[in-house]
């Protein structure tokens, strides 16, 4: 059984993990596999998780959108919440919440009320934090 200094030991060695998002990657109830092509339009009333490659618009409504680290996304994207690791090109519009990790890199607008960006990210375009265009686009 450990020590109490051993114990405070490894409290004060171990590293503290990176913020986690406010979703869970596993919880995806529609997935795009990595060696899959989609282009046009997807909608869907439930959570998705892209790892594959997409080219056009992508629309979640009032659910979360996951882009997986190899994912290569071409595309508008609208979704409550959305969490990027890989690369989309194209405007990003989160009702709620967005997320860009470490691996995640956007090359378009970005427009959400709650915006988390993790050292390592990368935004080309406008961000619009304020959370008035995301209302607009939900609202009408």
């Amino acid at each position: 059984m450990a020590s109490a200094d051993t114990l405070r030991e490894r409290s004060q060695t171990t590293p503290s993990p990176a913020p986690r998002p406010d979703v869970d990657e596993r919880r995806a109830t529609a997935w795009i596999g990595q060696g899959v092509v989609v282009e046009g339009r997807i909608t869907s009333s439930q959570d998705l998780r892209i790892d594959g490659r997409v080219e056009g618009t992508i629309e979640v409504g009032d659910h979360v959108l996951m882009i997986g680290a190899r994912a290569a996304v071409k595309a508008s994207l609208v979704a409550r919440s959305i969490l990027i690791s890989g690369t989309v090109i194209g405007n990003v519009t989160a009702t709620d919440r967005l997320d860009l990790q470490a691996t995640g890199s956007v090359e378009g607008d970005i427009s959400s009320p709650r915006l988390v960006m993790v050292d390592g990210a990368v935004v080309k375009g406008r961000v619009d934090a304020s959370g008035n265009r995301a209302k607009k686009t939900q609202g009408g």
